[in-house]
């Protein structure tokens, strides 16, 4: 049926927080509490396409819609400020924006039930460096810990604060710690990642227990989580702001770095570098390397350093 003559003048262009994503529909906030069901214009199907999803939680879009119906059809994605990514997971040469415009990402991560790796751990925060995004460590579970586990998780802390990153001792369950972390996001847009089965979805529904989002025990065969959040999705807080809860990763694989570049995202090597014999040192074998002799002088974590050599010679299969 032919649409009337004047049925544009119905459409209105409003700006909009993409505060959910599923790939192919958008949750939108519209003002305050305004929420519109959004799809996309097919051009942005084919716009970035090493992006498996143009447009991502956190994105500030322009949007078309009809006053007094609930969707509406994205038209532009303004500007970000940045954005973080991570390989997808089965489709090596493509990436997934995990969200955009953050102001700080905390990684919760868990000594036990299921085991964090250090690895893991580093490949996040140097994609978070790469990106330019503040990032802390949040360390939950920790009244499940024996002294083997409160020495690792000391351990752990000790290696990151002395580098920069702030950490976060957490249990959620006890309601242990949460107010520190709660200040620290207050006002901000915040991302909170980390391997399936560490408690992210749990901290969420301890901030705002109006959310009732879905959790579910981890395996007791795997020790490993379950994937109960299926999509990035940003939810508003009690205390101001935003966080993002994301699917839970079992690995990180890094992207958009050069071979000679991944160094500068370790800053405790980046800073040990500039005393090496050759500029273009890459720290693995070269002679007079500052960064092998602070390995050796215990200045640079040994776990830090095999971080780094393991992503120099990364070919992802186990990080996908």
């Amino acid at each position: 049926m032919q649409r009337p003559c004047g049925f544009l003048k119905f459409l209105r262009l409003e700006q909009g927080l993409v505060i959910k994503s599923t790939g192919s529909r958008y949750r939108i906030l519209y003002g305050t509490d305004t929420i519109v069901e959004c799809t996309i214009k097919g051009k942005f199907r084919v716009r970035e396409l090493k992006n498996t999803n143009p447009v991502a939680v956190g994105d500030i879009v322009l949007f078309e819609f009809e006053p007094g119906k609930n969707s509406g059809i994205i038209t532009e994605i303004l500007d970000r400020k940045n954005y973080i990514l991570r390989k997808a997971s089965n489709l090596s040469k493509q990436s997934q924006i995990i969200a955009a415009n953050i102001d700080h990402v905390f990684l919760m991560i868990t000594i036990i039930n299921p085991v964090t790796a250090v690895e893991f751990i580093d490949r996040f925060l140097i994609t978070a460096e790469a990106y330019r995004i503040p990032a802390s460590l949040i360390i939950n579970k920790t009244d499940l810990y024996g002294e083997e586990e409160i020495n690792r998780m000391e351990h752990l802390i000790s290696v990151y604060e002395k580098i920069g990153y702030k950490c976060y001792r957490l249990s959620v369950t006890a309601m242990k710690g949460l107010d520190r972390l709660a200040e620290n996001m207050k006002d901000r847009i915040s991302l909170i990642a980390g391997n399936s089965g560490v408690g992210k979805t749990t901290l969420l529904n301890a901030f705002n227990p109006a959310l009732n989002l879905r959790t579910e025990e981890i395996s007791a065969y795997h020790k490993q989580g379950k994937h109960i959040t299926t999509f990035p999705e940003m939810h508003k807080m009690p205390f101001g702001g935003f966080l993002v809860d994301t699917p839970g990763i079992r690995g990180f694989g890094v992207v958009d770095m050069q071979r000679n570049e991944i160094y500068h995202f370790f800053p405790e090597i980046f800073r040990t570098a500039e005393n090496c014999k050759f500029y273009n040192c890459l720290h693995i074998d070269e002679p007079g390397c500052a960064v092998r002799a602070g390995v050796e002088k215990g200045e640079i974590d040994p776990l830090r350093y095999r971080s780094y050599l393991n992503i120099i010679e990364d070919d992802n299969r186990k990080y996908r």
